[in-house]
């Protein structure tokens, strides 16, 4: 019965609607236990609201529950090619975690919301799997047996190395339902893994 974190920071709800359908992902292989929490905001709020951020109830995590967890999605926006500063503010705080190996072994998949197709998608995706290569985590992407990443109907987020979408320069689009269902493919594929790794752990410790 793997436990699953998804847990995200968004600024105008893209990378939330992601985070959603990742949850709902999650939550549909037998067993998981599947918690949604958001990365704390870092901008004061009287500059949340000047620039249109989304209000968002979801309950914040802490660096230390990491631990409590068998498999982690992660979102972020993209900001200049790499993850959000309340990301890596937030994995800063988690050395106490790699100094005892407490995340070796658990698996990790990243996605990511950004402003255009050619505004560092890939790179975010993939500069944000090092630091959890770093606590030792297996990283899952997204396979090309989701083939709506190679869809080439309109503006499709995402790429083999994690679920993703596109917001567009002014934040008007919303996720596709491909994005959508790309973040649900992930999310299951995350979770599969991490109970596939559970079960061989009781096995070996039965033998």
């Amino acid at each position: 019965m793997p436990r699953i974190l998804v847990l995200y920071y968004s600024s105008y709800g893209h990378v939330r609607d992601m985070a959603l359908a990742a949850a709902e992902g999650a939550r549909s292989v037998p067993g998981a236990r599947v918690d949604i929490r958001r990365i704390p905001e870092t901008v004061p709020e009287a500059v949340r609201r000047s620039a249109g951020y989304i209000a968002d109830d979801t309950p914040e995590a802490a660096p230390a529950d990491l631990a409590d967890y068998d498999g982690l999605l992660l979102g972020t926006p993209t900001r200049f090619g790499m993850m959000a500063g309340q990301v890596k503010q937030f994995l800063d705080q988690a050395g106490g975690l790699w100094a005892r190996n407490a995340l070796v072994g658990k698996v990790a998949g990243v996605f990511a919301s950004t402003g255009s197709q050619h505004g560092g998608h890939e790179a975010t995706l993939l500069s944000t799997q090092i630091p959890l290569q770093h606590f030792g985590m297996l990283i899952a992407g997204l396979p090309y047996s989701f083939a709506g990443q190679t869809s080439r109907d309109g503006i499709i987020g995402g790429a083999p190395y994690g679920a993703g979408t596109i917001a567009g320069a002014d934040g008007a689009l919303r996720p596709t339902e491909t994005d959508l269902a790309g973040a649900r493919f992930q999310g299951a594929h995350v979770a599969e893994l991490a109970a596939r790794l559970a079960l061989g752990e009781r096995m070996r410790e039965a033998a």
